[in-house]
């Protein structure tokens, strides 16, 4: 399973709250980011200014909204007269930590309408940046890759028994799953493990239950059957022979 710590970006430019509007905007441009955190001398993350932040200084610039809108809009209008990292922020930072799954950072970023989160520590100490793009990384795994660990975290662990009756494929990231199985309750639960491997696309799950054994086979196979059945045929023939004898 991977986590924020496999995919984040370690190397992460980050503003004090004391820096002003153009020193925020020169470190935007200089890096190619659209957010950056702001940090305490300690390292802490106490907010982020994205360039959506930035914007109403731009916006209102040479306009003066009216006295309703700028009740509407009293985050932006107050954004629009400051120029200092720790009035322009938004805060509480929305942050996640390194351990976290990535489909708990992806929510993170829907709910919160975010494009990256600052990865901290438990301290709130900032360790790096996780982005949309950074959990798309995963997508990137060889479909060899993907195959692999389907057949040995999903095949080979449900299906001790008959994991080499089964035939895992990956195509462009969709993974076939296909043969006979003895635990058919269990595909079900093979379907969502493997859907749930990271940089699986979708998956096409084509494991059937095999048929029982005919209840005379069975009992073939089990130990000293065979004697067994081999007595059986010797008391018939005594029964059968034993008159003859009298």
């Amino acid at each position: 399973m991977y986590s924020v710590a496999d995919v984040m970006t370690k190397q992460v430019v980050a503003v004090t709250p004391a820096a002003g509007f153009k020193e925020i905007a020169a470190v935007m441009g200089r890096w190619k980011v659209t957010a950056v955190p702001v940090v305490e001398r300690d390292g802490h993350v106490i907010g982020v200014v994205s360039e959506a932040d930035l914007l109403p200084k731009e916006e209102f610039h040479e306009y003066r909204p009216g006295l309703v809108e700028q009740m509407r809009r009293l985050d932006d209008t107050a954004k629009a007269g400051s120029d200092r990292a720790e009035d322009l922020m938004t805060a509480p930072a929305v942050t996640v930590r390194p351990d976290a799954t990535l489909s708990r950072a992806a929510r993170l970023m829907a709910e919160h309408r975010v494009k990256r989160l600052p990865v901290v520590d438990a301290d709130g100490t900032l360790k790096g940046i996780v982005s949309r793009v950074d959990l798309l990384k995963v997508f990137l795994r060889s479909d060899d890759d993907l195959a692999a660990e389907i057949r040995r975290s999903v095949v080979e662990r449900l299906f001790p028994g008959t994991h080499d009756a089964v035939r895992v494929s990956v195509t462009q990231g969709v993974a076939t799953v296909t043969g006979q199985v003895g635990e058919g309750h269990l595909i079900p639960l093979a379907e969502r493990l493997a859907r749930a491997v990271e940089g699986v696309v979708d998956v096409r799950c084509r494991l059937h239950e095999s048929a029982p054994a005919p209840e005379g086979h069975r009992d073939r196979t089990r130990p000293g059957a065979s004697v067994r059945a081999a007595r059986r045929r010797g008391d018939d023939q005594r029964l059968d022979f034993g008159p003859g004898r009298s």
